[in-house]
């Protein structure tokens, strides 16, 4: 087996690569253009892909459950408690474990409410949380009339903006949330039952595996950590505003699924998710370099996502195909010994 062969092969376990190697290429290509990159833009930027690796670890969780499962609400979520920190905080750091126990009571009531529709009712998952986050629309709209003026916790703007040797405090806790998360996927119980329940279903309940559980936790996860990242987010630019997180709607989508994620479920990749946020933040770097109106950010954001999932579905069809394969080898096979 050459060298090639051998990398291919690690490749198709370790699909984070490929999200990897698009960072390093397209940096060199900005910094050979612009002349202009350097190390302090590369911090700005993973300063910028920390708020998308915490909402895009979420999603991950929910994809991972198979099935095409989305969560259409983070965009609302972050908006709302964005709105609700500044609610309860009102920029005084005696208040700010008031602000995060709200905003995470906030996320895991988004979160059991799309669990209810997904698990209880047997909603897609696509619908209830759209509707959800119609629902929490209207709150934040209602939020925006009641809040009189924008301040921020001074402690809470240290984390969102201060930077410890040059590095962004916001880009360590992204990374230390991947690798926890990395080993929840790999080494603890609940990540094991997660792939179980996304490779099938079906399997994993003959297993004795309780699905609901499993789908309702990967819903919870994915509010919780919307709405942290809202509250971040809004000490990151000084307040909030209405549709602040529609951004991150389809980004942390695409970061889920150019990281290496299976959009049908039953594998997952934390560190890709990472790598494809940095990627996404400077594919929209160079987009405004380049002068595209934020429409058009948009369209080449989309084509991108339709492009691996195109990719991913075409490897999905090919290794049903060869699994197919070698089901009707092993028929005469089964047959022979049926015989004998």
């Amino acid at each position: 087996m050459n060298g090639l062969a051998a990398f291919g092969l690690w490749a198709q376990k370790n699909r984070w690569v490929w999200s990897a190697i698009g960072v390093l290429l397209l940096w060199l290509v900005l910094s050979v253009v612009t002349n202009r990159f350097s190390l302090s833009s590369l911090s700005g930027i993973m300063l910028s892909a920390s708020f998308l690796t915490v909402v895009g670890i979420g999603q991950m969780f929910v994809v991972t459950t198979g099935r095409g499962n989305i969560d259409l609400s983070v965009a609302s979520v972050i908006t709302l408690s964005a709105f609700v920190a500044l609610l309860t905080i009102k920029g005084q750091d005696a208040n700010l474990a008031i602000g995060v126990s709200a905003t995470i009571l906030l996320g895991l009531a988004v979160g059991g409410l799309n669990s209810l529709l997904v698990v209880g009712l047997n909603i897609p998952a696509i619908i209830a949380t759209l509707a959800t986050g119609y629902v929490l629309a209207t709150a934040t709209l209602l939020s925006n009339r009641a809040i009189a003026g924008f301040a921020v916790s001074p402690l809470l703007k240290t984390l969102a903006t201060g930077r410890i040797a040059g590095v962004p405090i916001m880009a360590a806790i992204a990374i230390v949330g991947v690798a926890a998360t990395s080993f929840v996927l790999r080494y603890t119980v609940f990540g094991q039952l997660l792939s179980a329940v996304g490779q099938n279903r079906t399997a994993a309940r003959l297993a004795a595996i309780r699905n609901n559980r499993v789908i309702a936790s990967a819903f919870i996860i994915s509010s919780v950590l919307a709405s942290l990242n809202g509250l971040l987010l809004g000490a990151y630019i000084g307040g909030a505003f209405l549709e602040m997180g529609q951004p991150y709607l389809l980004q942390s989508i695409a970061a889920v699924v150019l990281g290496g994620t299976l959009i049908f479920g039953g594998s997952a990749s934390a560190v890709g998710t990472l790598f494809a946020s940095i990627l996404l933040i400077l594919i929209v770097t160079t987009m405004q370099i380049v002068g595209l109106p934020p429409g058009a950010q948009d369209i080449v954001q989309g084509i991108v996502v339709i492009f691996v999932l195109a990719l991913a579905g075409r490897q999905v069809l090919s290794r049903r195909a060869a699994d197919d394969d070698r089901t009707l080898e092993s028929e005469p096979n089964a047959a022979a010994v049926r015989r004998e």
